[in-house]
């Protein structure tokens, strides 16, 4: 019952969103429900019994949306998307890594500061944080700083992602490549790949569960770090898969599931409609979490921090899929 008034709201603006996407579709409904999302809470105090719906709408439904698009694909479409992505996403992953340590030090930046910025920006924003932060043991406010500093990219990147495909005259699947690669947090790269198509949605989302996998090394590498250059400190790891984030297995049941029944061309229609609708309920309350002052808060060097290292990720994802001959 608790849920029920944020529900309600999210699902209010996914249907405005919806209907306005159809009106503006260079700019889709996972684009507006965001902006209204944003706007609706700079201009209107929410009330508080808002908060367990809309939170549970930018989560869990995010995590929903995602698992019903597993029902249109098919384990050899993922299996065949995920390892043509690895190299990318493997040296991806160490330039930007190589990028914060020396930033971290050209800068001045806390040390903390920096990896968590680091993880959100190279892996998946927000989930990537929350995932480090108790292995480095990050004060509350430094993750809080961090995850400023990354959601300002990810809205920058769902604004900026389609024009930029549109100017390298993109097709849906490098569009889908370039998004889950260089895009941070999941809910941008699903709002930038919906807005550009349905085929790039799916192979977004198939490389960035992909580039989502990479917190199990690095959380355990950090650890290790932690044990090493903290010996006056007990420290406790964590399983390496508590690290999995829950979806992505049910993810990949949805999609055996789809291998194994060949749903047919009517049901996967319907499947790829909810799982819309879904992803711009969701990201109605993404839009509804953000307060512009959070951004007041950031301070410049950790900004430029995550400019500078979102920059090269960019640049060197461009680069890399010149290489291997997408673009």
């Amino acid at each position: 019952m608790t849920k029920i008034k944020g529900l309600l709201l999210t699902m209010s603006i996914a249907i405005i969103s919806t209907y306005l996407g159809k009106y503006f579709p260079i700019v889709g409904s996972a684009v507006f429900a965001i902006v209204i999302g944003m706007l609706i809470n700079n201009l209107w105090r929410v009330p508080q019994s808002f908060t367990p719906g809309i939170r549970y709408s930018s989560k869990k439904i995010l995590h929903y949306s995602i698992i019903t698009l597993g029902f249109t694909l098919s384990f050899q479409s993922i299996g065949s998307i995920g390892l043509k992505s690895l190299p990318i996403l493997i040296l991806t992953l160490f330039i930007c890594f190589g990028i914060v340590i020396l930033l971290i030090k050209l800068l001045k930046i806390d040390t903390d500061t920096g990896i968590l910025i680091g993880v959100g920006t190279s892996i998946c924003g927000g989930s990537a944080i929350a995932a480090t932060s108790p292995v480095i043991r990050a004060r509350e406010d430094v993750i809080a700083l961090s995850l400023s500093t990354v959601f300002l990219f990810n809205l920058v990147g769902v604004i900026i992602f389609p024009p930029i495909g549109h100017l390298f005259n993109m097709n849906q699947e490098t569009f889908g490549f370039f998004a889950g690669t260089a895009i941070n947090d999941t809910s941008s790269v699903v709002a930038a790949s919906a807005v550009y198509g349905h085929e790039a949605l799916e192979v977004a989302t198939i490389v960035k569960l992909t580039r989502t996998l990479f917190i199990i090394p690095i959380t355990i590498g950090l650890a290790i770090w932690m044990a090493k250059h903290n010996t006056s400190h007990t420290h406790t790891t964590r399983s390496w898969y508590k690290a999995i984030p829950s979806f992505i297995i049910w993810f990949l049941i949805a999609a055996l599931i789809s291998s194994i029944f060949h749903f047919s061309t009517p049901m996967i229609t319907l499947f790829k409609q909810l799982a819309l609708f879904l992803i711009t309920i969701a990201l109605a309350g993404v839009g509804l979490t953000v307060k512009f002052s959070q951004f007041k808060r950031a301070g410049l060097k950790p900004v430029l921090l995550g400019l500078l290292t979102w920059t090269a990720l960019i640049i060197a994802s461009l680069i890399l899929l010149k290489i291997i001959g997408m673009l």
